[in-house]
């Protein structure tokens, strides 16, 4: 069967979707959603059309990735997840459509949201995020590809995801939501250079210039550790402003201390997997139990 005929199985296209960054995702629509129900500004449908957008985005880049590195051959040899175009199980055009039905699914979501809240310049916000999606490997000078990654992650899915959650349910943008930007996006950026330290050698060897590259190994370890522990930082200064019960988020980073002591340690290649495994739950747990403690506190009950 050859690549333009190849029919990948459910599995493998979920797979290709790589379910284990969806915490990334879903972390900031949780904390932010927390959050606003701390400030009295809970509103549930809107919180959920902001996951259904979060998580949307979250697939369709990852198909988008997929597909722009498989037709460029940077995929060819990778650990970790599968790649759809890159292992031959999925014709290109296949995976290009799929990322752009998740899109398609994203904007849905979010025309929605946009409607319920009458701010029709939110519209641009969304253009952006997929425009950031695409281009982050995609295009003729994918961002990606020079070391930018790590920054449009902790803006896209750090501050504007909480900031814009917390937005379309409140109404306003305060400095507790920015500062949570802040360490959810520290946290998903962590994610991201867990996963380029154990791609480092192959993108190194085809060109790709990411942070990784660029920092090293030992300096991607010092910066991989450091987001960690920058992240446990603000969310100390958010229970500052808000109440001591956003300390829960603590726990959750608890979870990603063993990550940290197999990254100072050395871990390369496939012993990087529980690491990243390990990240994206810990910024999962971290959002849920800070939301937690805020959503208790606002409703009284703490």
């Amino acid at each position: 069967m050859t690549t333009e005929t190849a029919r990948p199985t459910a599995g493998q296209w979920l797979e290709g979707a790589r379910p284990r960054t969806l915490p990334a995702a879903a972390a900031p629509v949780v904390a932010a959603s927390g959050l606003a129900a701390f400030d009295d500004g809970a509103a549930p449908l809107r919180a959920l059309l902001a996951l259904v957008v979060a998580l949307a985005l979250q697939v369709g880049v990852n198909y988008a990735n997929d597909y722009s590195d498989g037709i460029r051959g940077t995929d060819a040899v990778r650990v970790g997840p599968l790649r759809l175009v890159g292992s031959g199980v999925a014709a290109p055009a296949a995976v290009k459509r799929a990322a752009f039905a998740c899109f398609g699914l994203a904007g849905v979501a979010g025309l929605v949201l946009v409607v319920l809240t009458g701010q029709w310049w939110l519209l641009a916000v969304g253009v952006a995020c997929v425009a950031a999606a695409w281009y982050y490997t995609g295009g003729e000078r994918p961002y990606g590809y020079r070391g930018l990654g790590e920054v449009f992650v902790f803006v896209f899915f750090g501050l504007v995801a909480v900031c814009g959650t917390y937005y379309v349910q409140t109404g306003r943008v305060s400095l507790a939501a920015l500062l949570t930007g802040v360490w959810v996006g520290a946290l998903a950026c962590a994610l991201l250079v867990a996963n380029n330290l154990r791609d480092l050698d192959g993108d190194r060897a085809v060109g790709k210039r990411t942070l990784a590259t660029r920092f090293g190994d030992r300096g991607t370890r010092i910066f991989y550790v450091s987001l960690v522990r920058g992240a446990a930082l603000v969310v100390v200064v958010v229970a500052l402003l808000t109440s001591s019960w956003a300390l829960a988020g603590l726990a959750g980073l608890l979870v990603a201390l063993p990550a940290s002591r197999r990254v100072l340690e050395g871990a390369a290649g496939r012993d990087l997997v529980p690491v990243l495994k390990a990240t994206g739950l810990a910024e999962l747990v971290a959002a849920v139990a800070f939301a937690a403690g805020l959503a208790l506190v606002g409703a009284g009950l703490l």
